[in-house]
């Protein structure tokens, strides 16, 4: 129905509100916020954004935008200037999903993204699967080589936490580090 812009405002809008509302004392928290291919694709949406930042007061090193991969991957050239133009402004990037598009090296030097999510799909699998386990370490030392922080999702136990550890992933994410909680 067309709708996910919208969304995708709704929830920045909000976001905003939440972590100018949380920015007091000293404390900087940073938000990570996904964003539709729809909603890069909207020739609407970087002045959205950009209006926020300056009447919400948010500093945009608070914001991390994250897309996926077949949202960058479908239309390159306009997710490359969207990325371009909101990093100018200080806000991160991360590919999401990372590893699950398969077409993924090919395009990942030209994305200025600054950080690589490698998709869940593959790390649950990487303390029994030998090729889960060389996916994920082939795409973080790529990721590093271009000068990106990796980050590993569905990290559920403490040997696959270990094991991204031992392999020099640079941030976790999953119910063995923190389950979701109220802000």
């Amino acid at each position: 129905y067309n709708l996910m812009p919208a969304v995708d405002r709704w929830v920045l809008k909000h976001a905003f509100r939440i972590l100018k509302a949380h920015t007091v004392n000293g404390s900087r928290p940073t938000f990570s916020i996904n964003l539709s291919g729809a909603s890069i694709a909207d020739e609407r949406m970087l002045d959205y954004i950009q209006d926020l930042f300056s009447v919400s007061e948010v500093d945009p090193s608070q914001i991390c935008f994250e897309i996926t991969e077949t949202t960058a991957i479908a239309n390159m050239t306009r997710a490359t200037s969207f990325i371009r133009r909101l990093k100018a402004l200080g806000a991160t990037f991360a590919l999401d999903d990372f590893g699950n598009g398969f077409s993924s090296f090919a395009y990942l030097k030209h994305l200025p993204v600054d950080y690589l999510k490698i998709d869940g799909s593959f790390v649950r699998g990487i303390a029994d699967d030998p090729i889960d386990f060389a996916l994920v370490e082939s795409v973080n030392n790529i990721g590093h080589v271009i000068g990106m922080k990796t980050i590993a999702e569905y990290v559920k136990d403490e040997r696959i936490q270990q094991i991204l550890q031992e392999m020099g992933v640079d941030y976790l994410q999953g119910y063995q580090i923190a389950k979701p909680e109220p802000l």
